[in-house]
């Protein structure tokens, strides 16, 4: 079912990519056709305003932002990384020989959110299974809200990116509304164009941005959640055994 999830992301990413590309091949004779009527790329991105230019740089840092917060959950949002199977093989070897110290080094030697749920739970052994189990609730939900901490990240960009657009566009239509007041004549009717048709540029990278944000942000955490899960069950399938068992310090 992950391995179907995850083609079907590759799919979509992959035609997000190719629409986006056959936008720019479709738009460049738009783009150069405004560059020769006196629309240059520095026109669409200063219109006029610096606030203009402020809306774009602050599209570009958001679209850098949400690249690198892919890459990041791609390497670091994986099965192997929250359950590593030396880590549970070592631990339930240990603890099937109620060695809880050397369950306890194997946790060490094997940094990550897993280890530091077992830690907890070895911290409350003495204490009763049941609080032993709040531990591992507790703990599993502080680790959920550390990854979730970086994947919200993707969901703040992907609302941010379609709200700084639609400032530009908004602001660009005050601009351009501003110029046709003072232009004359026939001027005025391409003058309206071009202004619009600029101003629109900022909600259209906006949601270029937005759309692969929010997708992505949408299969991480499903992602994270289910892994955060099985953490929690693995981690108390594993010290089920010291319910009724003698262990050594």
């Amino acid at each position: 079912m992950l391995k179907n999830q995850s083609r079907m992301l590759k799919l979509v990413g992959l035609a997000i990519i190719c629409g986006g590309a056959l936008f720019a091949q479709e738009a460049a004779p738009d783009a150069a056709e405004a560059v020769s009527d006196g629309v240059s790329l520095w026109d669409i991105l200063y219109g006029d305003s610096i606030v203009n230019l402020l809306i774009w740089i602050g599209l570009f840092a958001t679209s850098f932002a949400t690249l690198w917060l892919i890459i990041d959950a791609f390497i670091k949002v994986k099965h192997e990384k929250f359950i590593p199977p030396n880590l549970v093989n070592g631990v339930r070897d240990s603890l099937s020989q109620g060695d809880l110290g050397a369950a306890y080094a194997t946790c060490d030697t094997n940094p990550g959110p897993l280890s530091n749920i077992l830690r907890t739970a070895f911290e409350n052994i003495n204490d009763g299974y049941e609080v032993v189990q709040q531990a591992v609730s507790s703990s599993t939900d502080l680790e959920t809200e550390k990854l979730m901490q970086r994947v919200n990240m993707l969901n703040i960009c992907g609302q941010i990116a379609p709200m700084l657009g639609l400032m530009g566009t908004v602001a660009g239509m005050v601009a351009a509304f501003s110029g046709l007041a003072r232009a004359t004549g026939a001027a005025k009717a391409k003058l309206l164009a071009q202004s619009i048709s600029t101003a629109l540029w900022t909600t259209c990278v906006g949601l270029i941005i937005a759309v692969p944000a929010l997708l992505f942000f949408t299969y991480y955490k499903n992602l994270a959640t289910r892994i955060l899960l099985e953490t929690e069950a693995t981690v108390l399938d594993l010290i089920k055994v010291l319910r009724n068992a003698e262990v050594e310090e």
